[in-house]
């Protein structure tokens, strides 16, 4: 059983985070923390420029309400939203926050994915702990 899981959690249709956050609490150990975490695409700065002040903290704060929203208000989840690319950034996460399970949605891989790699394949390529796919 896992003390500290994370849960990537993607605004796609095609990835079932419901699942995978029961899978999340079907493995935990009593009193474990699990985190539900969403990475947002970084805004280049020749973009931030152009938005009104505040705007990016508005829109940040807009996706933890949808993130807390999606994960439908479950006690104990720890809801967190982030910058960076995805696949680097939930593996950093991860080990700055002492996780010892990733447990990530993920969806058939496409011909392009052989090549580029999903982040649910990055994730399993470069995690330091166990990381649990659900498809």
């Amino acid at each position: 059983m896992y003390k500290n899981i994370l849960v990537p959690i993607a605004f796609d249709e095609t990835r079932d985070s419901r699942a995978a956050l029961e899978i999340a609490r079907a493995i935990s150990e009593e009193g474990a923390t699990v985190t539900a975490l969403h990475v947002v695409e970084e805004i280049p700065s020749y973009v931030a420029q152009y938005l009104p002040e505040g705007q990016h903290q508005h829109n940040l704060d807009d996706l933890q309400a949808a993130l807390a929203e999606k994960v439908n208000g479950d006690n104990g989840i720890i809801v967190k939203v982030i910058e960076g690319h995805a696949g680097h950034s939930i593996v950093e996460y991860a080990a700055k926050n002492g996780v010892d399970c990733i447990v990530i949605a993920s969806h058939r891989p496409g011909f392009q994915d052989y090549f580029l790699g999903s982040t649910a394949a990055r994730v399993v390529r470069h995690a330091g702990c166990a990381v649990h796919v659900v498809r």
